[in-house]
């Protein structure tokens, strides 16, 4: 239960109340309620005024126990239920120049007689120096070593409400990722795999099949009918169960079934293993040769079709797949062949419309079926489409493409350039169509500082955290003093990650870097290398955004040795907003504005990137992005290229963003009386049963 009170509290910044009994000691409860309210603060949350007075309400020794589980769910969301040492003691004072800092420890090293035999000039590891890579003092001695944080006005304060019963909060926040237009991130499909386990409702839709996976787990253990539609559906169902991958990217080590879930697994194969689906088996045709040997489907000769499926995977059968032989029909210059294939799935006619569109077909017939598409198509298909479209007739520095798990690369532009007027009727289609599926907003309020988020459209590589958006969205940065951190602990072996900083021109040129090879410039300071991570390591860069020359800063993880994101206990980057005039320790909490956990493919993350504009101001901009990088050794100075092009094809492409949703919504026109409000956090005065919108819930602006 606690686990479950700890996930709404992060995911919806709601305390789960419900009808508990009101004190026996009036003014016990309210006492620690304030006191409750106050220790919020010092990590940037409070109560709303609702919570604070339904908390005054409660016994003081359930505001007691209930405060200190808030406490520890808002400090893990911020980043601050770890100690944040720093390898300088006084940063971001006096941290010494890099040619002077290895000098003093070569010295350090010679004049010591036991490390001096260990220092051979032949082959001298200025890494393995004694006293480097590990804290050189406590953590209490930095408490002293710094002044306490003074607050000002600026520093983010975001606001805990008050909920309904834990079952309530559990079961909305269920519906909501089950019910998900956009595929779900790896914490997220974890989420909801908890939350399956809890809630008893049944979902109405169901949109992604891996969410369908998940509770088909549930489903499977519970002995209910299995919700599948789809061959694939079944082997995402097994990985689930035995532990692995419901997206299928990792082959997953089948467990072995029970009798009655074998019998339940192969049932439901049956039903779907049409022959027009067969197709779809040999994509995945390893993992079903070895879920094979699992089901023992020979031992069930009434599921003939479920056999089939197996006998696909051996090669016995032949099946060919819908794709094949849209493609067959595209390389044989036969494309009206193909757009009479894919007009039975609207969903791949749409996907593939700048393809047809370039294969010398008549556009208009191809419009004519992407029309009738549009009208069976997801919403996600269609906002996707019309992001797409609204790019394509800029010349872009290249394509970059992005994996499920944020791995990102990037390639020429060699496509064909499309008509301005072909472009505009693909366009129109779509406007109208998603505007069609949109609600009735009634009155409708929108905060301007959430217009420039993107719509999530994909939250495969989006880690949820505090204050995550998109990829592509952009929020201003207020403040002098930029902080980005990274916190690591490792899990087996020594690890070694190094935060850095690539500073670019406006031409995305004349690179500069901030990292352990270089502590720092005229405007930016390195707090440090840590080598080592067993007690948990924290390495953070500060910049003085006034004095900053270059408009372009990139901060990067990179994995020098060790374990990579997924595999180490703990690791998280994230970045804070200071004034000139605030000094405290190199981590404050209320200063942070971004937390997120690292876990993505590559070794080398890019999380964010920092763009000052024309007229001065700084804005960040979201890229969840990682490179593939080397095994080990990664250096921000041996991936500036690829990291400088990657970045700038994020930041010049236009992403579709709430403002288009926010306009649709406008000129639909209302004849309700209801409230929705779009932004980044819900006020106090909004009317009873309002529809609102936040970050956490944008996907459910998503029309079906």
């Amino acid at each position: 239960m606690d686990n479950l009170e700890s996930l709404v509290i992060a995911r919806r910044l709601r305390v789960p109340i419900g009808d508990a009994p009101t004190g026996s000691h009036p003014g016990w409860g309210e006492v620690a309620a304030r006191q409750l309210d106050a220790a919020l603060l010092s990590v940037g949350f409070k109560c709303s005024a609702a919570l604070l007075e339904r908390l005054a309400k409660l016994p003081g020794e359930t505001v007691v126990d209930l405060g200190m589980r808030v406490l520890a769910a808002v400090r893990h969301l911020v980043g601050d239920h770890v100690q944040h040492n720093a390898y300088f003691l006084d940063f971001p004072r006096n941290v010494p120049d890099t040619v002077e800092f290895w000098v003093g420890l070569l010295r350090e090293a010679l004049l010591d007689p036991v490390a001096a035999t260990r220092v051979q000039p032949a082959t001298l590891n200025l890494l393995a120096l004694p006293g480097y890579g590990r804290y050189q003092h406590t953590y209490a001695d930095l408490l002293a070593a710094h002044a306490e944080l003074m607050p000002l006005a600026g520093d983010r304060v975001t606001v805990l409400d008050l909920g309904a019963s834990l079952e309530s909060e559990a079961r909305e926040l269920y519906l909501s990722l089950a019910g998900s237009q956009a595929p779900l991130a790896a914490e997220d499909l974890a989420a909801l795999r908890t939350l399956a386990a809890f809630c008893g409702d049944e979902p109405e839709r169901i949109p992604v099949r891996e969410n369908r996976a998940v509770i088909n787990e549930v489903r499977l253990a519970a002995g209910r009918p299995l919700l599948v539609d789809a061959v694939t559906d079944v082997l995402r169902l097994a990985c689930g169960c035995s532990g692995g991958d419901v997206t299928l990217v990792t082959p997953t080590r089948f467990r072995s079934f029970r009798r009655g879930e074998r019998r339940a697994l192969l049932q439901a194969l049956d039903a779907a293993a049409s022959p027009a689906k067969l197709g779809d088996v040999p994509r995945h045709r390893e993992q079903w040769k070895r879920l094979g040997e699992r089901l023992h489907p020979h031992e069930y000769p009434r599921f003939p079709r479920a056999a089939h499926v197996f006998e696909v995977a051996r090669g016995v059968r032949q099946a060919r797949s819908f794709d094949s032989r849209v493609e067959e029909a595209l390389s044989a210059g036969r494309a009206g062949d193909a757009v009479e294939l894919l007009e039975k799935a609207p969903g791949a006619l749409l996907r593939r419309l700048d393809h047809l569109l370039r294969t010398g077909t008549d556009p208009g017939i191809v419009l004519d079926a992407a029309e009738k598409a549009a009208d069976s198509a997801s919403g996600r298909v269609l906002l996707s489409l019309r992001e797409h479209l609204q790019n394509r007739l800029a010349v872009a520095p290249g394509r970059v493409f992005v994996n499920r798990r944020g791995r990102a690369w990037t390639t020429a532009d060699a496509r064909s350039r499309l008509e301005e007027d072909v472009v505009a009727r693909a366009v129109a289609i779509l406007d109208e169509e998603i505007t069609r599926r949109l609600p009735d907003p009634g009155e409708l309020i929108v905060d301007p500082e959430v217009l420039d988020v993107a719509l999530p459209l994909s939250g495969k590589a989006v880690a949820p955290g505090l204050g995550m958006l998109p990829r592509g969205s952009l929020s201003r940065v207020d403040g002098e003093l930029l902080r980005f951190f990274v916190h690591w602990r490792q899990a087996e072996r020594r690890t070694d990650y190094d935060l850095s900083a690539l500073m670019l021109d406006a031409s995305y040129g004349n690179a500069e870097h901030v990292s352990w090879t270089n502590y720092g410039n005229d405007f930016a300071e390195y707090s440090g290398d840590l080598t080592d991570a067993a007690e948990g390591a924290s390495e953070f860069i500060n910049i003085r955004l006034a004095q900053a020359t270059r408009p372009i800063i990139i901060p990067q993880v990179n994995i020098y040795a060790g374990e990579a994101f997924d595999e180490a206990a703990e690791a998280f980057f994230g970045y804070m907003i200071r004034e000139a005039e605030q000094e405290g320790m190199p981590f404050e909490p209320r200063t942070v504005r971004m937390k997120s956990d690292l876990r993505g493919a590559g070794r080398v993350a890019l999380p964010l990137v920092f763009l000052r504009g024309d007229d001065g101001a700084w804005q960040v901009k979201w890229l969840h992005l990682y490179l593939k990088g080397h095994p080990g050794f990664n250096q921000v100075e041996g991936n500036r290229v690829t990291a400088s092009l990657l970045v700038r094809s994020i930041v010049e492409r236009d992403y579709l963003r709430v403002r288009y949703l926010a306009d649709l919504l406008r000129g639909k026109g209302s004849a309700g009386e209801h409230t929705t409000y779009i932004g980044l956090q819900a006020p106090a005065d909004l009317p009873e049963g309002a529809r609102v919108y936040t970050p956490a819930t944008l996907h459910e602006l998503i029309p079906a």
